[in-house]
Parts: C-alpha cells; sequence; structure tokens
C-alpha cells in the first residue's frame, strides 16, 4: 500500500530545514572555507539575502552547488 501525501504534509515536513544559512553554516555545509565562500557568493554561484546587517546563503543554492550543479 502507497500512502499520498499532500502538498501541504510536505511543506509541514521541510520545514525543519533552514532556508537560509549564515556564511560560517554554508561554508562548513560545504566542507570549505570562508574566502571560498565569498568566492562563489561574488561569483554568483551562491545566492545570498540581506536581512538587516546579516548576509544570508539561501539553503537551495548551496544544495546545488552540493550537487555538482550552478546555484
Amino acid at each position: 500500500m502507497c500512502a499520498r501525501v499532500s502538498a501541504a504534509d510536505h511543506e509541514r515536513t521541510n520545514m525543519d530545514e533552514p532556508i537560509l544559512l549564515s556564511i560560517d553554516k554554508a561554508a562548513e555545509a560545504l566542507s570549505i572555507g570562508r574566502s571560498k565562500t565569498y568566492e562563489l557568493i561574488s561569483e554568483g554561484r551562491l545566492l545570498t539575502v540581506n536581512i538587516g546587517r546579516r548576509r544570508l546563503v539561501r539553503a537551495d543554492s548551496v544544495r546545488a552547488i552540493a550537487g555538482g550543479g550552478a546555484a
């Protein structure tokens, strides 16, 4: 028997995953240093958003890099 998962259920299960990461957390997730992280940001391969004075990396762009592609 195959259980069906609604879009709402799928969204609820993904709420545990962060949407945005600090520069340090993004670097840690990719096993690279802060300098390389900023290099990927300047190349446009890691996408960021600014909230107040903080610059945060979009988790989907980290997953794209980790998966072997560009964001």
